[in-house]
């Protein structure tokens, strides 16, 4: 039996994860500028959210009419609420329509989901210390903790897959807010450590809202109830709330033991800015990452086969191990969030349409015959090769091929597509695209004048990032 007086070392993890939060600095230039880039994305496709109405029920305060003194602000509304729901609030909308940021490795995830608790917390904060004389929180802050939190959620992905074990991946979004606004919030060492422990504690959702036969739109406001969760529990550690030194590796009833199949977190190289550096953009088009080539390849082909839909025998589909994993479906897609997640459905619209937005994953295209016939001559196979440079820390691939069959015998060209858009190789091409889809995703919500209000300031890299917070988050109110 432990003897009660035992002094109990805490978890490696956790102490390291503590430790670079506290005493890390970033010196990286691309990862500020990448995080610049990240922040208005990530923004913007919170903005675009705001036209979906299964969206919009769920934001705003628990109780109907509260309004919190201080309290964060959530971009293109009204609402101003408690930091903890604010979280909420931004990590749905921004998570909505599976667009922004993703990051591919063992787990699998959005970095830029840990924003709704950094913005939230960051707002909050601003407001608080202006009301007491203090200086509030700058852009520039939001940044910094952008880039820890992006690589504590990529690094612990990278080795540590929580989809083999049938956790979700908007665990690791848990931990990385933890960790970042508990130290926004003024806690140091003790209180990172205490609030780490408890986020792992509570564990994670179950993917079972990832995957058929029950995939739903709780996929969509799983990281907004982490981030938030997050938040909740910074604010609890920095009140003095006790933690748990070993609650990974506590024999029998830590984390490892009871739901990582016994086997040890590992973290494969240290802490800096690595993720932020190779964090993947969605530019292109609003789809699960692992089938973005995919739909660059059939977008290629559209104007080779948009007139032979009829004629077409089979569609081959070449892929990495992990989208055959996730999103290789078979069957009745009964919603949007089943659609995104379906490579042959993604594939079929970008053969059909020669482009693919969020507006094709509602009932109203789905329901177009053309798209299941498609999807019933797809075949999808596995290249092993594809497969080794997904997990390729120098490569960071995301191949995938498609090839048409013609009943006649013809057959297009395999238009393979190993880098999409938006990956680190191609940022180049990527950024001016990623400030289009900005100025896009506003033009939804804001009028003209006031979108170009937003983009003159934030586009701006050494303007934006002087900011007081506050200052910031009034741009974007209605």
């Amino acid at each position: 039996m432990e003897k009660l007086d035992e002094k109990k070392t805490t978890d490696t993890i956790i102490a390291e994860i503590t430790d670079y939060v506290l005493n890390k600095e970033i010196t990286s230039e691309e990862a500020f500028t990448t995080a610049h880039y990240v922040l208005l994305d990530t923004l913007g496709c919170g903005i675009l959210a705001l036209d979906y109405p299964e969206c919009t029920k769920l934001l705003g305060p628990v109780v109907p009419g509260t309004v919190v003194p201080h309290g964060t602000r959530v971009p293109g509304t009204s609402h101003v609420l408690d930091p903890v729901q604010g979280a909420f609030n931004i990590g749905a909308m921004i998570r909505w329509l599976d667009y922004n940021d993703t990051w591919l490795a063992a787990e699998w995830g959005h970095p830029s989901d840990n924003l709704g608790g950094i913005l939230a917390v960051a707002d909050y904060l601003s407001q608080e210390r202006i009301a007491k004389g203090q200086d509030p929180v700058t852009v520039h802050e939001v940044l910094e903790m952008m880039i820890k939190a992006h690589e504590i959620q990529g690094i612990l992905a990278l080795e540590n897959s929580l989809n083999r074990v049938g956790l979700d991946h908007v665990l690791y979004v848990k931990i990385a807010t933890t960790a970042v606004v508990t130290k926004m919030l003024g806690g140091g060492k003790e209180e990172i450590n205490n609030a780490l422990s408890n986020a792992w504690i509570d564990n994670s959702s179950l993917r079972t809202y990832r995957h058929a036969p029950n995939t739903g739109s709780r996929k969509s406001w799983a990281a907004g109830d982490a981030t938030s969760r997050a938040v909740r529990l910074a604010m609890m550690a920095v009140k003095g709330e006790m933690g748990y030194e070993t609650a990974l590796t506590a024999p029998g009833w830590g984390f490892q033991d009871v739901l990582f199949n016994k086997q040890a977190l590992t973290l494969s190289q240290p802490f800096a800015s690595y993720v932020m550096e190779n964090v993947l953009f969605k530019v292109s088009y609003p789809a699960e990452f692992h089938a973005q080539t995919a739909a660059e390849a059939a977008v290629q082909l559209h104007d080779e086969v948009k007139h032979r839909l009829d004629d077409i025998d089979q569609i081959t589909i070449t892929t990495h191990e992990s989208a055959i994993r996730i999103i290789d479906k078979k069957g009745p897609l009964h919603n949007p969030a089943d659609r995104d997640h379906c490579i042959q459905y993604i594939t079929a619209i970008g053969l059909v349409k020669g482009t693919i937005t969020a507006e094709h994953y509602e009932d109203e295209t789905a329901l177009e015959p053309i798209i299941d016939v498609l999807r019933d001559k797809m075949v999808v196979q596995e290249d092993k090769t594809y497969t080794t440079d997904y997990l390729d820390p120098n490569k960071r691939s995301i191949a995938n091929a498609v090839q048409v069959r013609f009943k006649d015998g013809s057959v297009t060209e395999n238009v393979e597509c190993e880098y999409p858009l938006g990956h680190r190789f191609r940022r180049e091409e990527a950024i001016p695209q990623i400030i289009d889809k900005y100025a896009a995703n506003l033009a939804t919500h804001y009028p003209e004048k006031k979108r170009k209000q937003i983009e003159a300031i934030t586009n701006d890299y050494q303007t934006v990032t002087k900011m007081n917070v506050n200052e910031f988050m009034e741009l974007y109110l209605n």
